[in-house]
């Protein structure tokens, strides 16, 4: 409670207690009682309850958040020319009057979607360029300018949201919506929309005294028609992209099948190409040994009979052969008779 209501409160309750002293007054009379000093009382009360009056009439307080345009007959054009700022002030009690408008944050919502909470409005229907019917939520948020309250209070006074605000603000949005395919606002050019709204809304506002803070484009449904068509094209893009997704991990799948046969392929290739090589370098070894053999043999041709003996267990002495196979190991020579 402000200055200016405790006073108010005071010369209500001084008037009061006027009236009670008069009640008073008038029963001590009807009793025969003297009233010299009940007179005075009386008198005094009313002076005082009148000057409570006339200091409380004078006295407005205006919040932070608020202007007063002050109502004066005093004044040529009926009205002071400088908006009452925030604080306690003075006016002249029975001549002047000041009439409060708030200069905080207010809302205008224009929606009809459950659970968005309250609405000022229904949702603005509107028609694309393409002739598809949309219904678009949307919140504007916007306040008073505190330089230009008396102007508005001389345009509109409190009518401001609702012959302004409203208007405007589902006027612009038609007209912006007729800018664009219906495809266009809800996807690559849904930014473009609301800044268009907001450029066009915010000139329009300060044309009247107001600001605006922002638009929220809150929603944007379509009829039940091209909704349900929306629904069908978006089915068939969902069955061909399914389809493309096939395509192509059976494509994946065939690459991958036919790396794995070069794979085998290659690794076949490279592993003959080993045994050949394994069996040249053999061969060749082979080759290089017998050479050596035929050398050593041609020097010592005893050599291949050492060799032999070197097989033999360490146990034979005795050896017996058919008597129709050469003799591998030379046999000493008997001496004649």
């Amino acid at each position: 409670m402000n200055v200016a209501e405790i006073m108010r409160a005071l010369a209500t309750f001084a008037w009061l207690g006027s009236l009670a002293v008069i009640a008073l007054v008038v029963l001590r009379v009807g009793r025969g009682r003297p009233v010299k000093s009940a007179a005075a009382l009386v008198l005094g009360m009313i002076v005082l309850a009148t000057l409570l009056t006339v200091v409380s009439a004078g006295l407005v307080f205006v919040q932070p958040e608020e202007r007063g345009v002050v109502i004066s007959a005093l004044a040529p054009k009926g009205y002071r020319e400088d908006v009452l700022q925030p604080g306690l002030r003075w006016i002249v009690p029975f001549f002047e009057n000041v009439v409060i408008y708030p200069i905080s944050r207010q809302i205008y919502t224009m929606t009809i979607a459950e659970g968005s909470g309250p609405s000022d409005d229904l949702e603005v229907t509107a028609r694309t360029s393409d002739g598809q019917e949309v219904f678009i939520d949307g919140s504007v948020i916007f306040s008073i300018d505190p330089d230009e309250v008396i102007d508005v209070h001389i345009q509109w006074k409190s009518r401001y949201s609702t012959e302004v605000v409203r208007p405007q603000a589902r006027g612009i949005i038609r007209d912006a919506a007729s800018q664009y395919a219906v495809e266009q606002i809800v996807t690559s050019e849904r930014d473009a929309f609301k800044d268009r709204i907001l450029l066009e809304l915010s000139d329009k506002l300060a044309d009247n005294g107001l600001v605006l803070v922002d638009f929220v484009l809150r929603n944007i449904t379509f009829s039940p028609e091209y909704a349900a068509s929306v629904e069908q094209k978006q089915i068939a893009e969902q069955q061909a992209q399914q389809a493309r997704l096939v395509v192509e991990q059976r494509r994946q799948e065939a690459e991958q099948a036919r790396q794995t046969a070069q794979g085998q392929a290659d690794a076949a290739v490279i592993a003959a190409e080993g045994r050949a090589e394994a069996r040249l370098i053999e061969a060749d070894a082979e080759a290089k040994a017998l050479e050596l053999i035929a050398a050593a043999l041609r020097t010592s041709p005893d050599l291949i009979t050492y060799t032999y003996v070197q097989k033999l267990g360490p146990g034979i002495q005795v050896m017996l052969v058919p008597n129709d196979n050469p003799f591998l190991l030379p046999l000493p020579s008997l001496p004649q008779e």
